[in-house]
């Protein structure tokens, strides 16, 4: 049960076609299209969590909240991500959040990013439009700018891939319990 990340749109052949204003040379602008074989009711809470994203995006390092209280909009969290051998060190602020529908990170510098995950449930299969914009500053444009937007997509599509195994593995777990120990009871 794997799931599909198409090519997608790579926005340098949109740039050629004059849908898109031609990209600045450190910004970056990436679409993936994603299956996730499961519910949108289980696979949009790892969107909308940063304290979830290791467990299938493997450039995240740390995540913890800043900001006291439930997750609401404006809510901001300390985050590290690797690249290859180096660490960026930047703030995620959620931006909008529509239940399990569509959710917006924005990313401080060095990544400069805007994050829009968009989700459609139909039946138990969760379709997935990523779009990933932002202007890389600082070192991170010569630890993440020479690589090309395909090989973006390529890592980027990856995520939801993991995540598909992820949440195949919990149900699969879950299953194996209830077999051995039968529905637990509320």
């Amino acid at each position: 049960m794997g799931s599909e990340a198409s090519a997608g749109e790579v926005p340098v052949d949109r740039r050629r076609r004059g849908h898109e204003p031609r990209l600045r040379r450190w910004e970056r602008h990436v679409v993936v299209h994603a299956t996730v074989h499961h519910p949108v009711e289980v696979v949009f809470p790892y969107l909308a969590d940063p304290m979830r994203w290791h467990e299938f995006a493997p450039a995240v390092a740390f995540r913890r909240q800043i900001d006291e209280g439930p997750i609401r909009l404006g809510t901001r969290w300390m985050s590290t991500d690797r690249i290859g051998p180096f660490r960026a060190h930047f703030i995620d602020t959620l931006e909008h959040l529509d239940e399990n529908r569509r959710v917006v990170w924005l990313s401080s510098a060095p990544w400069n990013a805007r994050v829009e995950y968009a989700c459609r449930g139909t039946g138990g299969v969760t379709r997935i439009r990523a779009d990933y914009f932002g202007e890389l500053s600082g070192d991170l444009r010569w630890q993440a700018g020479w690589l090309p937007r395909w090989a973006t997509h390529l890592i980027l599509a990856g995520d939801f891939r993991r995540l598909d195994r992820v949440l195949t593995r919990r149900v699969r777990a879950a299953r194996r319990w209830e077999q051995q120990h039968g529905a637990p009871t509320s």
